[in-house]
């Protein structure tokens, strides 16, 4: 496998010698504190100790991208691929390629909530729309299969969103962004309380006019709720709810079966959290927490002959919509043996239920249980040794029992250089569409409720889970000296039984069609070259092997984004952000080279209490480019954002 030449020139930066001399590097500086994360095995760990890499965008950082979304923040992990079109209800993110119209072999968590759609067959589009950038303290992305910690939709890797503390947001605060393409977001928060129960209400909206050639006019709105309480030295309880509607446009100008048309999707979530420290050495959390979903997509259809219960002249209003839910109960266990041996312990109750006529050509709903047991034990066998072994042993009420085990061994060569070596299995059993999908169009209008006789896509109803054997070798170096982090991941991805949308007899089906391997290499270099400024570089090298053209041309074979942020005087800040991935397409599209350049200028302000920021964001300062879409266009695009808070 050939390497690309500036990965070559950054892996020599391992040879060289670390100085253990003081800098004068202040506490404050980005690089000198080692983040400590807790999304990769459910224990509190340092980045150089993690079984897996682990890419982290603090509030800083997002702020200073000019970010408007979650999944827009995303372009800068090292082998993820973004789409920013709402043609499938959210944005679409995929970490070595999507293979299809949904993000759904990715978990993502938001405050340790599972927050994946069950309605669009476990994809985290909807999801990620959930909270609105302000409202995050840190992302916390793990690359490369988690189904030892988080169960069957970590199959490539998990998104953990968490929200900032309580304590950092009393006061009220808000902001408006208006620019270019119809771009109008306005949010306001406030938060409230004293020592021992804080409150934090937010809302907002978010609207543009879209993709140009796509039938734009994206709206979300939201609103989120949190409460902390804590009663004693021992107890801790957190309660959050929130709702979330999306308003927008989806179909294809001038198609007869899916013309332009308006949609709507709603979802709300309550979650309580409740831990309670049992000493020195040991802890116990529960966490409780139900989702509703609500699609409704409706649209004209004209019959022309195909059935001799309607008139061929008619025009008959087509109705695709569902709804679902899901409740969760899961307990933890966390103990400290010893210095050297700690551990986690727990199970989970999952349960999910979908509701669609159009889908599935039956009232009847689809339920689906998950039973969990996990652990994982972190053994520090010496100062210099670190075993991380975990496994989640999973039942599904339809596909059956499967075990995803891992084991990492973490090898501190000095204080300041981590190798990692490890070895994982996961899987991801099908989604009720994949399995059992039988897809009619239901006429609105009909009493009772009719479908014309023509099936769109059918599942088989014998679909295997997906299998993936991951092999990976990784590297973490802080050189204080150089002001520079390096943080490595060398990946062998072995998929088997993939499952895939294929032409069957006259209709569309799945199947699990396919094994494949994906393999290459992927870092993170985050460089201070001088005072006030700081570099964020990544780079993906990727080689996958398939027999079906569609799977290599999902995932870039290189991959690159940069974030560069400046201080300037005059409490002024410039970023810099460019991201170029080599032909790919992650919807059914030929290959093209997508590349982007975002500037951004902002000011802090003050007066007296009263903080805030008046920024400026220019947004593909090129050539328009297809977004993933031939004839779906990201164009320039410029905004002004003002923030004021106390």
């Amino acid at each position: 496998m050939r390497l690309p030449s500036p990965f070559l020139l950054l892996v020599a930066c391992a040879y060289l010698p670390v100085s253990q001399a003081q800098t004068d590097v202040s506490e404050q500086d980005y690089f000198n504190d080692m983040p400590v994360v807790l999304s990769v095995s459910r224990l509190s760990q340092r980045l150089d100790e993690t079984p897996g890499a682990v890419t982290v965008l603090d509030r800083d950082f997002i702020r200073q991208t000019g970010a408007r979304d979650v999944a827009d923040l995303l372009r800068f992990v090292p082998g993820f691929q973004v789409s920013n079109s709402f043609e499938t209800v959210a944005p679409l993110v995929s970490y070595h390629g999507t293979y299809d119209s949904y993000s759904n072999r990715l978990e993502l968590l938001i405050d340790g909530r599972s927050a994946y759609s069950p309605y669009f067959i476990g994809s985290i589009g909807p999801g990620l729309q959930t909270v609105a950038v302000q409202d995050i303290e840190r992302i916390e992305v793990l690359q490369g299969s988690n189904s030892a910690a988080y169960g069957a939709r970590a199959i490539l890797g998990v998104i953990n969103i968490v929200t900032r503390d309580l304590a950092d947001t009393l006061g009220s605060q808000g902001s408006i962004s208006l620019g270019d393409n119809g771009i109008r977001d306005v949010q306001a928060g406030l938060g409230w309380g004293e020592a021992g129960q804080a409150f934090r209400l937010t809302a907002d909206t978010r609207g543009d006019d879209g993709l140009s050639g796509a039938n734009g006019q994206n709206n979300v709105s939201r609103v989120n709720f949190r409460s902390d309480y804590r009663p004693n030295g021992r107890d801790e309880f957190q309660f959050r709810m929130g709702g979330l509607n999306i308003d927008s446009g989806k179909g294809t100008l001038g198609q007869v079966g899916n013309p332009w048309h308006d949609f709507s999707f709603d979802s709300n979530y309550v979650q309580v959290d409740w831990r309670r420290n049992l000493g020195v050495d040991a802890d116990l959390a529960v966490k409780l927490s139900h989702g509703q979903e609500a699609y409704k997509d409706e649209f004209p259809y004209a019959l022309r002959n195909l059935s001799p219960f309607y008139s061929p002249s008619a025009i008959y209003t087509v109705r695709a919509n569902g709804q679902a839910s899901s409740d969760v109960i899961s307990a933890q266990y966390t103990w400290r043996q010893s210095p050297s041996i700690r551990g986690v312990l727990g199970g989970e109750f999952r349960s999910e239920r979908i509701e669609s006529m159009g889908l599935y050509n039956t009232a009847t709903t689809f339920k689906t249980d998950f039973g969990r047991l996990f652990g994982n034990l972190e053994w520090r066998a010496d100062p210099n040794w670190l075993v991380n072994a975990g496994a989640m042993a999973e039942k599904h009420s339809i596909s059956g029992d499967t075990l995803a085990p891992r084991l990492m061994i973490n090898w501190h060569a000095t204080p300041a250089q981590t190798w990692r070596v490890g070895v994982s299995k996961a899987f991801r059993p099908p989604s009720n569409y994949e399995n059992f999908s039988n897809v009619h169009y239901i006429w609105k209008d009909a009493n009772p409720l009719l479908n014309l006789d023509l099936t769109f896509v059918k599942g088989p109803g014998n679909l295997l889970p997906e299998q993936v054997l991951s092999r990976e070798i990784g590297y973490v170096g802080n050189f204080a000296d150089l002001r520079l982090n390096l943080n490595v991941r060398v990946f062998r991805e072995e998929i088997t039984d993939f499952i895939r949308q294929v032409n069957g007899t006259g209709v569309r089906t799945y199947s699990n069609n396919e094994n494949f391997a994906i393999k290459g290499v992927e870092y993170q270099l985050k460089w201070q070259p001088w005072q006030g400024a700081q570099l964020v570089f990544n780079q993906t090298y990727t080689d996958i092997t398939s027999s079906y053209n569609g799977t290599a041309t999902a995932v870039p074979q290189l991959g690159s984004s940069m974030a560069y942020f400046q201080k300037l005087p005059g409490n002024l800040n410039l970023s810099l952000m460019h991201t170029d991935n080599h032909p790919a397409s992650l919807v059914a599209d030929e290959p093209r080279a997508i590349r982007r350049t975002d500037l951004r200028l902002s000011k802090a302000l003050q007066w007296g209490s009263h903080r805030g920021e008046i920024s400026l964001v220019v947004q593909n300062l090129g050539s328009p480019y297809p977004d993933y879409k031939r004839d779906h266009l990201f164009e320039k695009q410029a905004f002004v954002t003002l923030r004021l808070e106390n």
